[in-house]
């Protein structure tokens, strides 16, 4: 530590302050301590006479022993209950019940010259006891006790011996110091509080609470002593005599004193190792300062310094925190524009392709079949072949109607990227839109000597929600598609599947050749055919399968094409609907 550095003004600092604070509380202990816990104790106890005296007064006389016996043992006091004169009441606070050959017997534990010892320990409800003692009534149902015990030991001569099941009792617990021994000075200090009672006579009358101080004269023990009147009027109605012992908080005080002597030099100790801690700990934010301003110098700002503190520390930290922000800032935005920048670059290249593309296929798909036109519209102007005229004019319409069928494709494709296309979904027969479909193409069918085979896992129509024109322009196109790259007699499979989570998949799968592994991503692109030269004796205009995403997009199905072992299967899926065809 330097001479006149921060570190070493925080130790010395931090070791003052923490060693005063110390001593003060050291000084605090020895002087007030004892007091607060004499004041606590006492407040409490008067909180608990009053709530016992109210219980008291409305407990029947049977009643009285265990609440008496009970206050005792919660609130570690002797407690008498005294009449107007001042005399000694004789509640039992103690008691052990027994169940004995059909009626129930009360042992009455005395409380003067009774030893600890005399009562067994372990005893609880269901303990099986044998006492020997003499009964004290007619009934034979209370007994002043003699002997108690769980073994059985030989019967003295003029005694009578109980033996039964513990079902209900009251015992002494161990509190400060010997509860019955304790229990027995209540007498000596009704004694000398009867010599002093004249001056707290109205006191008491009135309903107030009355405290002095007894000891013991032959321990030397120091008691407190709470008096208070049962009744609310002036007649009075007897006396709660309470008394607590106040020797376990002056042997802790003397204690602590003690054990503070001992664990000074600890503390001593402690102070200084933690003080120093402290203060390197407190002088780290120059170094996480140095740190960061590094880092800032390395443009890298994935760690800020974090000191919150209102010096000049925290003032340079929330600086460079708020450079390092707008440095961060400024860069991330710098660059986003730059690869916005070039998405935009991409995607202007790719609307050129896509747009040179569009011209091409156009120019290509209308070329041809103008060329033929014109053509045979030239030879029916010339006159040549008169012979073949209706032949000519049947294969200038053939083209009209296919470059009819691509503009009308254009169109509808253009409305479904414009997102001009609204459904009409309704509840469906799929099995039946499907079965229509594959009718209509029974002239292809025919000439390439193909077949259909519609294979449901079920018997009973199968329903969907969709709209039905939709779909069905979506089974044509695919079905249109499977037969036109199918090879000659082969079985062209629709599997209609209903799946677990309430969807139905439809495949359709034909044998062919399969589709190129870079062309399967292509595929619902429009005008794109895997057929490189474009031969036109297959047919088609290139933009039924985009029409065909754009619509099982629309009723939010999934859709998909795999090559097989066979050839080639288009799938996708459509919500099922379990209720009955509408139409």
């Amino acid at each position: 530590m330097k001479r006149q550095g921060v570190v070493l003004k925080l130790f010395i600092v931090t070791t003052v302050l923490i060693l005063l604070v110390f001593s003060l509380v050291m000084l605090a202990e020895g002087l007030f301590f004892e007091r607060f816990y004499r004041s606590s104790k006492i407040n409490t106890l008067e909180r608990n006479m009053n709530q016992f005296t109210e219980q008291f007064k409305q407990t029947e006389s049977s009643e009285q022993s265990r609440l008496l016996g009970s206050f005792m043992n919660h609130n570690d006091t002797s407690t008498a209950i005294l009449n107007n004169r001042f005399e000694r009441t004789p509640i039992n606070p103690y008691f052990v019940k027994l169940q004995s050959e059909g009626k129930t017997i009360t042992i009455r534990i005395p409380m003067d010259g009774t030893p600890m010892n005399y009562i067994p320990e372990g005893i609880e409800i269901g303990s099986m006891l044998v006492v020997d003692g003499i009964f004290m009534d007619e009934l034979d149902t209370i007994m002043q006790p003699v002997v108690i015990q769980q073994t059985k030991v030989s019967l003295e001569e003029g005694l009578v011996r109980v033996k039964g099941m513990v079902t209900d009792f009251i015992l002494p617990e161990l509190r400060s110091y010997n509860p019955l021994y304790q229990d027995a000075l209540i007498d000596d200090a009704i004694r000398d509080w009867l010599s002093k009672v004249e001056q707290y006579q109205s006191r008491l009358q009135n309903g107030a609470l009355v405290q002095m101080d007894w000891q013991d004269k032959w321990s030397g023990v120091n008691y407190a002593v709470l008096i208070r009147s049962l009744a609310e009027d002036s007649n009075g109605g007897g006396y709660v005599f309470v008394m607590t012992s106040l020797q376990p908080v002056g042997e802790a005080v003397g204690v602590l004193k003690q054990y503070f002597v001992y664990l000074a030099p600890i503390i001593v100790v402690l102070v200084v190792i933690l003080s120093l801690i402290y203060s390197r700990i407190v002088s780290r934010p120059l170094v996480l300062l140095n740190r960061s301003a590094g880092r800032l110098a390395r443009l890298d700002f994935t760690e800020q310094p974090e000191i919150h503190s209102k010096d000049e520390f925290g003032e340079m930290s929330r600086s460079l925190n708020t450079l390092s922000q707008n440095l961060n800032t400024t860069l991330m935005e710098l660059t986003s524009a730059n690869m916005k920048l070039q998405e935009d670059v991409a995607e202007k290249q790719r609307s050129e392709q896509l747009r040179k593309e569009l011209i091409a296929n156009i120019s290509h798909e209308l070329k041809t079949p103008l060329g033929i036109v014109k053509g045979f519209a030239e030879g029916l102007q010339d006159g040549v072949a008169s012979e073949k005229k209706e032949r000519y004019l049947a294969l200038i319409v053939n083209e009209t109607d296919r470059m009819n069928a691509l503009i009308m494709d254009l169109l509808e494709l253009s409305k479904f990227e414009a997102r001009a296309i609204r459904l009409q979904p309704r509840s469906i027969s799929l099995t039946t839109l499907i079965q229509k479909v594959a009718d209509s193409f029974s002239q292809q069918l025919e000439s390439k000597h193909l077949q259909f085979w519609i294979n449901t896992v079920e018997v009973e129509e199968l329903f969907v929600k969709a709209d039905p024109r939709r779909m069905e322009q979506v089974v044509l196109n695919l079905l249109s598609n499977a037969i036109r790259h199918a090879v000659e007699k082969s079985v062209i499979t629709i599997e209609i599947k209903r799946m677990s989570h309430g969807e139905m998949t439809t495949i359709i799968e034909n044998t062919g050749s399969p589709i190129a592994e870079e062309d399967l991503s292509r595929i619902w692109d429009q005008f794109y055919r895997v057929e490189r030269s474009r031969d036109r004796k297959s047919g088609g205009t290139g933009l039924g399968l985009a029409i065909v995403k754009h619509i099982l997009e629309l009723h939010e199905s999934k859709f998909s094409v795999v090559n097989t072992k066979q050839g080639v299967a288009f799938s996708f899926t459509l919500n099922e609907d379990r209720g009955e065809l509408h139409e």
